[in-house]
């Protein structure tokens, strides 16, 4: 059984939709988007440090490199040189994406055991499974499939290498597929867990963004769920985990031990009411955990 601390913001400001939350092991700091603000941000539990680089376009996943991070942006890959401080860090075209931009953008994504950098993508008309995964590659961008999801999310891949976590977020299934790590090859999916889409008053929301703590286990954010769910390699629920607003978009673990959780959420659009029962909807947040979660893997050019 996990044991949790309280629940509190990181910061007051509410984002938009924040999403991404990504330890830097190296710099000990907390990275995050703000993806229609076209955001980067970052912020430093030791000095409480909060800054942040606006990018040319919309902002989705990140990968950590030792000198910044790696941005998966609407239009194409970018290194972020952060080291020489908010609003002035270098950016560094990396790679276009082979996709339609006016209908298209990058959303969530984890970097492999090797340095790979995964991305899945959001189909914004969301009327056609017409998202697509992309992999990041020394530079090279290569799509692996298309089709079969609107909105990809929940990228994990397994302690053991060999399997990695999906979510369809609008079909509100997770999936998984046996992972070739030497050839970063993906096999077909397989359901691993079907939430109903049924939005009725028992509704618990949908998968988003996950995480893999070191026991194996894959927690994801259950979008307006209000939620954290932790489960076993099979897809049975271990616990849930509430939380102070509705919309939770992701997670990551960091801190020195990889026992502080940190989630995002989303503040845009929400409903009045909502707003008024939850005044922390759209912030990040963070709790202590007694279960260690793992350093994220950097990309590697």
């Amino acid at each position: 059984m996990v044991e949790t601390g309280p629940v509190a913001p990181v910061l007051s400001t509410p984002m938009q939709v924040g999403e991404c939350p990504l330890w830097h092991p190296q710099q000990q700091v907390l990275y995050w988007v703000d993806i229609p603000a076209r955001q980067v941000h970052q912020f430093d539990p030791a000095t409480c440090l909060h800054q942040y680089w606006t990018m040319p376009s919309d902002a989705a996943a990140l990968a950590w490199v030792q000198d910044g991070l790696i941005v998966a942006l609407r239009s194409g890959f970018v290194h972020l040189h952060t080291a020489s401080g908010a609003q002035c860090g270098q950016i560094t075209p990396i790679a276009n994406v082979p996709y339609d931009t006016s209908k298209i953008r990058c959303n969530d994504g984890k970097v492999d055991a090797l340095g790979r950098f995964w991305v899945g993508t959001l189909y914004e008309p969301r009327d056609l499974q017409a998202a697509e995964m992309l992999c990041l590659e020394r530079g090279q961008v290569r799509q692996v499939w298309q089709g079969g999801m609107t909105v990809s999310n929940g990228l994990a891949f397994a302690t053991d290498g060999h399997t990695l976590f999906h979510a369809d977020t609008t079909s509100h299934q997770i999936r998984r597929h046996a992972f070739d790590l030497a050839l970063g090859a993906v096999g077909p999916a397989q359901l691993l867990r079907q939430f109903s889409t049924v939005k009725d008053a028992h509704y618990a929301g949908r998968p988003d963004g996950a995480a893999i703590d070191s026991e194996g286990a894959y927690w994801c954010a259950m979008m307006e769920g209000g939620c954290l769910l932790r489960l076993a390699p099979d897809g049975s629920t271990l616990q849930q985990f509430d939380l102070p607003l509705r919309c939770p978009t992701m997670l990551a673990f960091g801190g020195t031990d990889f026992k502080t959780l940190y989630i995002t959420s989303i503040g845009q659009n929400r409903p009045a009411a909502e707003l008024a029962q939850f005044p922390l909807t759209g912030c990040v947040l963070t709790m202590q955990v007694s279960v260690a979660g793992r350093a994220e893997p950097a990309y590697l050019a």
